[in-house]
């Protein structure tokens, strides 16, 4: 048995802490839902269920999403997505890094249709109650990107800046040791964010109708990327524009104004 810098090594096995970390985040976070649907009247038990769905679907679509969009890092490697088309062994390779949010969130939400098909549950329920828990799990799992070093902003010298080791700095910054912990920020605004969404639904309850809730995590959690981005060192690039500030952009606008036309086109009910 070994440990070093990402993960632990026991015999064959190599269990990466980036790994722990995403599942600590999925399971808080399904303790977070079986709380909401306790809150709703409904059976806490059937999280566990669909927590399995969700999890194998949001990492297939969490893949696809690296795989389609490869950041400013990986082109300059050579690494596009037509690298891993005549590589499809490499799209397996989770383990080697590779997870894109917004494809994850996609994922996962077809997983949860699925499931609430199959256990004929009406999925704005199930989306309410899992809105929460899906904002907890980001800020738990951002952390796996600080154990990888690979989620950090432009050099700097404030007392909370980490260090990146030389191999994981990127091409022009070499000579720089310190950069602004990325992670953590967007870890600090999830957690927010969940604390947020649970007291808007604890609070305005009656007032929102079933499905309100995500559509509000799909306004206020691209605001927040759509601001870090901005110090984003890795980002995607397309025609120039960060490919991801533009999708939370126009996803956080779309939805809010979706909420809007919700409002004004149907009656308010109890949520869940």
């Amino acid at each position: 048995m070994g440990i070093d810098s990402y993960g632990i090594h026991l015999g064959f096995l190599y269990i990466r802490f980036y790994g722990i970390l995403l599942m600590l985040g999925a399971l808080a976070g399904a303790v977070l839902s079986r709380r909401m649907m306790r809150w709703m009247g409904r059976d806490p038990e059937v999280i566990w269920d669909a927590l399995l769905w969700v999890l194998i679907f949001g990492i297939i679509g969490a893949r696809l999403y690296h795989v389609l969009t490869p950041s400013r890092s990986l082109l300059e490697k050579g690494i596009d997505t037509m690298y891993y088309l005549t590589h499809p062994l490499d799209i397996l390779m989770i383990w080697q890094g590779g997870l894109g949010m917004p494809g994850a969130i996609a994922g996962g939400l077809v997983g949860l249709w699925i499931f609430a098909r199959r256990a004929r549950i009406p999925l704005p329920i199930l989306m309410d109650a899992a809105t929460p828990a899906v904002a907890l799990g980001q800020a738990i799992g951002r952390w796996g990107n600080f154990v990888n070093q690979e989620l950090y902003g432009p050099p700097s010298d404030l007392p909370w800046a980490i260090p990146i080791r030389p191999e994981n700095r990127l091409p022009g910054y070499e000579s720089f040791e310190r950069f602004h912990p990325l992670f953590l920020y967007e870890s600090i605004w999830n957690l927010a964010n969940a604390v947020f969404l649970v007291w808007l639904w604890r609070r305005y309850r009656s007032r929102m109708q079933t499905g309100d809730l995500f559509l509000v995590y799909l306004i206020t959690y691209p605001l927040g990327r759509f601001l870090l981005e901005f110090i984003r060192l890795d980002y995607v690039p397309l025609m120039g524009l960060n490919l991801n500030q533009v999708l939370m952009l126009v996803l956080a606008v779309g939805s809010g104004v979706a909420l809007y036309l919700r409002s004004r086109g149907a009656p308010a009910r109890k949520a869940g």
